[in-house]
Formats: structure tokens, C-alpha cells, sequence
């Protein structure tokens, strides 16, 4: 299959659903929305969503009442950059080629719309009316997946070590660690919730968690790349900005080449968890080697 043609196609849809969850900018009060929005579409990828429609789809099943929880998924991502590119946390001035949300809009108009994104993403999960076909059971198997990836347990609890640790002399296990959490956890909910939403069995949901766990890292270990060797033009922010702020990534501590070598073992891992499944989960596979080969 032709991946970046699969990418562009549900991109479109999940940013039409996005489109449809989001009041227009002009909504009162005005400058929280503008600021929503100014970083909601500001030309993200969309990986999670589309991870998380692509492992519903892996199992045969239509996905029209997964885009609201898909949605979901980036309204926290984004929420999530928002908050690391204040002065408080990594201080980023750009963020996908433009100045980042606090540089734009002030750190407290910032720091309320990443507010508004996270808690707008728990008032979509839980509107009946946008869920009509999901049971009550596992649409709160899906809120809790989502809530435990973005909290103390994950992203927020990855997020802190990843502050506590700059500068610092870490070891493997806590960088890990980081990568996991921070970056990770959500990426590994996203194809969870998928999984959840198809019904998914035990040993179907084992496959699922631990492709979600290995194409976590490996996007982390290209980002840790990319970093060192990605165009500022490409990337939108910084190039060594890691770096410069004395985080330990992967490559300060294996060398880029070792670090390369480990992203595609990682991304072989993820495709070798769908090894039960068929040609329906391709896209799986397809996204697990295009996260380390990607350019930005």
C-alpha cells in the first residue's frame, strides 16, 4: 500500500471531525479559542488518531463513531505541546514553523487553551450523542486508557523526569523510561483504544499493546534523530535544541548510527506483534516503518 496517500486521506477526515469538535475561533471568549485553534491546525501529522483508526481497522470494523474519540486523542497531543513549549518546561519559541502558542498569545492565554484542549477532549469522550454505537463498558475502558496515558502515569509522570533529568548524568532504564511516558504512552493508548473500539480479544489486544509499546519508542528514537540531523526548515522548530538544554537522547548515548540500528530493530518488533493478523492491519506495518524513516 502507498502510505503517504493513507496518511493524507485520514488526515482530511480526522481534521474535518476536528473541525466539527472545535467552536470557530470568534467563539466567546474569543482569545482562548483563537489560541485552540492557532495550534490545533497547525499542520500536525495526526499520528495518534490515525493509529488509533487504523488498529479499529485492522479488525474489519467501520470507524465513523471512533473519529470523535480519534479527535480526542490530538486535542490532547496538542494540549500536551502547548504546555512543553512553555518558558516553565522546554521553552520553545517555534513549534511546526511558527512562533509556539505562549510566543503568540501570551504564556496565560497558553497556558488556559492547552487547559481548554485537555478538557474539551474528556467532554467529547463522555457526549452520548457523538457515541451512539460504543457501549457504556468500553467507552469508560476507552476514557480510562486515554486519562491513565495523559496523567502522573504517563505523559505528566514522563514529562517530570524528563525535567528533573536535564543536565544530568541518567541512565538507560530512566531515559527509557521518559521516552515511554512522555512520548510514548499516548501513542500506545491511541492503538489500544482502536483495539478496544473493534472489540478486540485478549491475545488480539496483548498483539495490539505491544505494537502500540514498540512503535512508541521507535518514534521517539527517530525524533532523538532528528534532532541532530533533521533541516529546521523540515522540522519547524530548533535542530539540537535537545542538546543545547542537556537532555540525554538516544543517540548521546549510543552515537546516531547505533541509534539508527535501534529504531528499525524497534519498528521490526512493532510489525512482528501483528504477525496473527492480515493484510487489514498493512497500515500498521506500513506506519511503523514510515514513523523512523520520516523526515520532520
Amino acid at each position: 500500500m502507498e502510505i503517504k496517500g493513507f496518511l493524507s486521506k485520514k488526515k482530511d477526515i480526522v481534521d474535518k471531525e476536528l473541525e466539527r469538535l472545535v467552536p470557530p475561533a470568534k467563539t466567546f471568549p474569543a482569545p482562548v479559542h483563537e489560541a485552540m485553534r492557532y495550534s490545533l491546525f497547525a499542520g500536525g501529522k495526526r499520528v495518534r488518531p490515525i493509529l488509533a483508526i487504523a488498529a479499529a481497522e485492522a479488525f474489519g470494523v467501520k470507524t465513523a463513531d471512533l473519529l470523535p474519540i480519534a479527535g480526542s486523542l490530538e486535542l490532547i497531543h496538542t494540549y500536551s505541546l502547548i504546555h512543553d513549549d512553555l518558558p516553565a518546561m522546554d521553552d520553545d519559541d517555534f513549534r511546526r514553523g511558527r512562533p509556539t502558542c505562549h510566543k503568540a498569545y501570551g504564556e496565560a492565554i497558553a497556558i488556559l487553551a492547552g487547559d481548554g484542549l485537555l478538557t474539551m477532549a474528556f467532554e467529547v469522550l463522555s457526549d452520548p450523542r457523538r457515541l451512539k454505537s460504543i457501549s457504556s463498558n468500553r467507552m469508560l475502558a476507552i476514557i480510562r486508557e486515554i486519562s491513565t496515558a495523559s496523567g502522573a502515569f504517563g505523559m505528566v509522570g514522563g514529562q517530570v523526569v524528563d525535567i528533573e533529568s536535564e543536565g544530568k548524568e541518567i541512565d538507560l532504564p530512566t531515559l527509557e523510561y521518559i521516552h515511554t511516558h512522555k512520548t510514548g504512552a499516548l501513542i500506545r493508548a491511541s492503538v489500544r483504544v482502536g483495539a478496544i473500539y473493534a472489540k478486540a480479544g485478549p491475545r488480539q489486544m496483548a498483539s495490539m499493546t505491544r505494537y502500540g509499546e514498540m512503535v512508541g519508542l521507535a518514534f521517539q528514537i527517530a525524533d532523538d534523530i532528528l534532532d541532530i540531523t533533521g533541516k529546521q526548515e523540515e522540522l519547524g522548530k530548533d535542530v539540537g535544541s535537545d542538546l543545547e538544554k542537556g537532555k540525554k537522547t538516544y543517540p548521546s548515548f549510543f552515537g546516531l548510527e547505533e541509534s539508527r540500528r535501534r529504531a528499525r530493530e524497534v519498528a521490526d518488533q512493532a510489525i512482528t506483534a501483528l504477525k496473527d493478523f492480515d493484510r487489514k492491519a498493512d497500515p500498521l506495518r506500513e506506519l511503523a516503518t514510515y514513523i523512523i524513516n520520516r523526515g520532520h
